[in-house]
């Protein structure tokens, strides 16, 4: 049984786009949210840079699931599987293996800002797992966690390193929200990345063969359709750089020139100046201990760590901590 349900009208991600791009535009430094990168084009170009030799994570995190898939399955004996920032698939379809294998699959709750996608594949996962309750959720999982089915044994999978799109401060006060709607019986998956050498992740985002840059500049495209803007992207170079201290990624877009750029739907004008920089996403990479910190300021305690033989990444599984008595 399929059934969707739409917390996301296309009014509101239009509202939401206007201010992240009239805020960013007009911050110091400039900045932009990765989450527009994802039009159908974005989404191409990242499945694209999946499969690049240089991008290790994708396939890393797939190996670490099928190697450990049956065994999150019998930890967890989850009912529901919630996925938050629902992907192409693949990883999605072990981890509902294994829940089925485990004889404790019921339910499946996808969750995605792109309704069109999101319906397309809930209802291929509807299609293949018959007798599975399959309820999709339109829904900004950042804004909507509250929206969410409750109800029976829940794992909610954030895959793909995904919570590293955010700053420590803002990744602690998202999983206090989501401890908040957990019960003592749920369970959370996560993926993390982990730091390693320099060279091999700054290759990892400026890959060789330039889809990566296509892709960071995918997000001036998206704006120039949406809002009636007039950004030259052949004006921006792709930049990748490894900040030490934070320990992440930061992707920008590098300005070749002066120019002036014209948001119509904003009425708002930006200027850049030559070699100005924007940011428009950063990948933290993590390390155990800073990953077993952040999880028990937001109330939940490590039960279980698996990585691959080099140590390139993580899956975790992590309880909601019970608090003691007084």
């Amino acid at each position: 049984m399929l059934r969707i349900e739409r917390h996301l009208t296309t009014d509101d991600l239009d509202k939401t786009l206007r201010r992240d791009v009239h805020d960013g535009l007009s911050a110091h430094p400039k900045s932009l949210p990765p989450k527009w990168f994802y039009d159908e084009r974005g989404s191409a170009l990242f499945e694209e840079i999946t499969r690049l030799p240089e991008y290790y994570p994708t396939r890393t995190e797939r190996a670490i699931l099928l190697r450990y898939a049956s065994g999150i399955g019998r930890a967890t004996a989850a009912d529901t599987l919630v996925e938050l920032g629902s992907g192409s698939g693949e990883k999605t379809r072990l981890l509902l293996d294994a829940l089925r294998t485990a004889g404790t699959l019921r339910r499946f709750v996808p969750v995605d800002v792109s309704g069109d996608f999101l319906e397309e594949a809930a209802g291929l996962v509807a299609a293949e797992y018959p007798g599975l309750d399959v309820r999709a959720e339109v829904a900004d999982f950042e804004r909507h966690l509250h929206l969410l089915p409750a109800g029976g044994r829940r794992l909610v999978a954030i895959l793909g390193s995904t919570i590293g799109n955010q700053p420590p401060r803002r990744r602690v006060a998202f999983l206090s929200d989501l401890r908040s709607t957990l019960t003592e019986e749920d369970a959370l998956l996560l993926g993390v990345d982990l730091v390693k050498d320099p060279g091999r992740l700054v290759a990892a985002y400026d890959d060789a063969c330039g889809v990566t840059a296509e892709f960071n500049r995918n997000v001036l495209h998206v704006i120039n359709r949406e809002l009636d803007a007039d950004f030259a992207p052949e004006a921006f170079e792709h930049v990748a750089v490894w900040d030490e201290r934070a320990e992440w990624i930061e992707m920008r877009l590098r300005a070749k020139a002066p120019q002036r750029v014209r948001v119509r739907a904003l009425d708002l004008t930006a200027g850049f100046a030559e070699g100005e920089e924007m940011r428009t996403e950063i990948s933290a990479k993590f390390r155990r201990p800073t990953v077993e910190a952040e999880l028990g300021r937001a109330g939940f305690s490590l039960a279980h760590w698996w990585t691959d033989p080099a140590g390139d990444f993580a899956l975790l599984v992590a309880r909601p901590r019970v608090p003691g008595p007084g």
